[in-house]
């Protein structure tokens, strides 16, 4: 199976001027992202997650290694047919409404007529911004309306990827909640959505697997539920045991007519992760 997104040593380094020499923003990225997958590029701000995503997607020429999407090399026309994107601060045109946003972003993707309309009532209500929200000028809606407005126009063209960087940000709460469960919603209809984000807490609802990057480096990569379990730790959640015996040993347990009702290992919370993560010298 073709991989969605597939990089390669993929390396960047910026030239900061004569007297300041170069500095390396992202470092012999491997990645590989399964088709249909929701795939999290995480870390603290300039760790390298906008630089590697500018490379996949064609806007920034790699200093060495190579990125596909879909089999394509990163940057051609046949790659960006492939992917939607939506920028961590995208600039939209306040005097337009939702509606009329779509349907720019559509005719620049060569749609038009009566396909084209159908198509910006889907992706209204699939953005929980139809009837009249549709309608109401960008410069009413709030970032997190502004976000999903910015999610419908990169669907226009449905393309296979989906790639959003930090989505959340500066989204209250009540947004960053529709804004994940239209990412779980993509990914039922089949999308791969590779995100990137600073905020560790509201990624564990979405992500399939995630890279751990710091200072352009990969820490980690892995399942979530792989990551975040802690194996060399054992829980057991019982019913009817009186509380003077709780610390005594499962092997009794029955003998006292309680009853398991939970076990397995317990998990940790993704931050705790990702500190826990970071050698001694990089939590400084």
């Amino acid at each position: 199976m073709t991989a969605a997104v597939r990089t390669r040593g993929l390396r960047k380094e910026f030239a900061m001027g004569w007297f300041r020499g170069r500095v390396l923003a992202v470092e012999a990225l491997e990645m590989e992202v399964k088709p249909g997958e929701v795939f999290g590029l995480l870390g603290p701000n300039g760790s390298g997650k906008s630089t590697a995503m500018k490379m996949i997607l064609g806007l920034l020429r790699p200093t060495s290694g190579e990125a596909e999407v879909c089999g394509y090399r990163a940057g051609t026309m046949a790659a960006r047919r492939q992917i939607g994107f939506l920028p961590e601060n995208p600039y939209f045109p306040n005097f337009l409404s939702g509606a009329e946003l779509i349907r720019y972003y559509g005719k620049l993707s060569g749609m038009g007529g009566a396909s084209l309309e159908r198509r910006i009532r889907e992706l209204l209500d699939l953005v929980r911004l139809g009837g009249e929200a549709g309608h109401r000028r960008l410069r009413t809606y709030s970032k997190g309306m502004l976000q999903r407005a910015g999610l419908a126009g990169a669907l226009v063209g449905d393309p296979e990827i989906l790639m959003l960087d930090e989505p959340t940000a500066g989204v209250d709460p009540a947004g960053s909640r529709e804004i994940r469960d239209l990412i779980l919603e993509l990914k039922q209809r089949g999308k791969t959505v590779l995100f990137s984000s600073h905020l560790l807490e509201q990624v564990e609802d979405v992500a399939d697997r995630v890279i751990i990057l710091h200072r352009g480096q990969k820490l980690r990569e892995g399942r979530l539920d792989e990551l975040l379990t802690r194996k060399n730790e054992w829980e057991i959640k019982v019913e009817g045991l009186p509380e003077n015996d709780r610390k005594e040993m499962r092997a009794w347990i029955e003998k006292r007519g309680a009853r398991v009702v939970g076990e397995g290992a317990p998990r940790e919370r993704l931050e705790d992760y990702f500190l826990r993560s970071l050698p001694e010298e990089k939590r400084r």
